[in-house]
């Protein structure tokens, strides 16, 4: 195989499974190359993901060590995200009765979810997670994904237990939307005893749901480490969590004018 070609297969292989370390003997074995001849393809591969802005490949040194591909985000690329979520946000056509917005088309679009799940892998990169807990709404392809970038499991949360989850753990909770007692599950066996849990959502209004997710997830015995929401709403401003991290915030949906405010999250670098 020629080098380019060794390169181009590098190239595929790390960026398909981000944060998967490999063995620089895997490569010798499957393009039957000495080490320093991988090592050479490597550094090639390495300038060549750099240049995309999506992420770079790492290099672990040691007998353990080997090479990976560490999923990224350009700040100039999260504007850009931030700013077509904002726009998208503000289609007249979205407004639904009582202030709601129709959002699932954005959040089953592969290429607006894969974006921000790139945010979310970038920020919460070094949080030590074990899991990605969601619960069972129009979050769990962002949490998929960003659970993808970063090589862990997801954690469905259940609005109703179901017989093929086994033995479980249930809770009430008050949505942040009403007042309405509503009920969720989650496995005995979703996730080791001790573990760390990262939260993802599509869209925060009061908290309540989050605020449920972080009390189920610390009765097995797991702790919280972070929280990423992809719309946050700015009212009511306390919310029933204090410490998460939106990628825009969503302001008035007035329906006499049509009208949405949208606003970027300033502080996400």
């Amino acid at each position: 195989m020629k080098r380019s070609h060794r390169v181009g297969a590098i190239c595929q292989i790390l960026t398909e499974a981000p944060e998967k370390l490999f063995g620089l003997n895997y490569f010798c074995d499957m393009f039957s190359a000495a080490k320093s001849s991988i090592s050479e393809d490597i550094s090639a591969a390495k300038a060549a993901v750099l240049a995309t802005g999506n992420g770079y490949i790492e290099t672990i040194p040691g007998a353990a060590g080997g090479v990976k591909y560490v999923p990224d985000i350009s700040p100039e690329k999260i504007r850009d995200v931030q700013e077509n979520l904002c726009n998208m946000l503000k289609e007249e056509r979205r407004i639904l009765g009582g202030g709601f917005l129709y959002t699932s088309d954005i959040m089953y679009d592969p290429a607006v979810v894969k974006d921000m799940a790139r945010i979310f892998a970038r920020r919460f990169r070094d949080s030590g997670a074990d899991y990605i807990a969601t619960i069972e709404t129009k979050g769990i392809p962002v949490a998929f994904m960003t659970a993808h970038l970063l090589n862990i499991p997801v954690i469905v949360i259940r609005r109703e237990t179901k017989i093929s989850e086994g033995a479980t753990v249930s809770i009430n909770y008050f949505p942040g939307s009403s007042e309405r007692l509503q009920k969720m599950s989650i496995s005995k066996r979703a996730a080791a005893p001790g573990s760390k849990v990262l939260i993802i959502d599509d869209f925060m209004r009061g908290g309540g749901s989050i605020k449920g997710i972080a009390e189920i997830v610390s009765e097995v015995d797991n702790e919280v480490v972070g929280i990423g929401v992809a719309i946050a709403n700015i009212e009511p401003q306390k919310k029933k969590v204090s410490d998460y991290f939106p990628i825009v915030y969503l302001g008035e949906v007035d329906e006499a004018t049509k009208s949405v405010t949208a606003l970027p999250n300033c502080q996400i670098f």
